[in-house]
């Protein structure tokens, strides 16, 4: 149903599969800002930015599904590019690295998870990020989060 391997362990990957993801999640931007070297972010000051740059709060959090222990092996993608999560996930929200050369604004969309064909962070990524099984990604996107059904 959801175009992913039950078991990558066990049956290979989905890509090996030959399953094509079907599913997409995608968030705003609540707030997009420069911060200098040194500067605490993320639920808790729980990350320091090593170097100047832009971080974008995605308005998402654990209580719509995104585990809360997701580490910066993933983000979002946007504009071409990846932006790492820095620091935890808190309920409502995440902050990721942007860079600083980014355009992106506050209210850009941003996509959490995809295909991955175009660069975009997968379910598989998300879930090795968060040290579970890409199903309980899936499946734990809160009834909150507003679904867009496509043929």
């Amino acid at each position: 149903m959801y175009g992913l391997s039950p078991d990558v362990i066990t049956m290979g990957s989905s890509k090996t599969l030959g399953l094509i993801p079907a599913m997409t999640l995608c968030a705003k931007l609540h707030l997009v800002k420069q911060v200098p070297a040194g500067a605490a972010v993320g639920y808790g000051g729980s990350a320091i930015t090593n170097r100047e740059t832009k971080v974008g709060i995605v308005a998402m959090g654990y209580a719509d599904g995104i585990p809360r222990n997701a580490d910066n092996s993933t983000g979002v993608f946007f504009n071409g590019d990846r932006a790492p999560i820095l620091g935890r996930v808190s309920m409502d929200q995440f902050v990721v690295d942007l860079g600083l050369n980014s355009k992106a604004i506050t209210g850009d969309e941003v996509i959490v998870f995809g295909a991955g064909n175009v660069g975009e962070y997968t379910v598989d990524d998300w879930a090795s990020a968060s040290a579970t099984i890409n199903y309980e990604i899936v499946t734990r996107i809160a009834s909150r989060v507003p679904r867009i059904y496509k043929r």
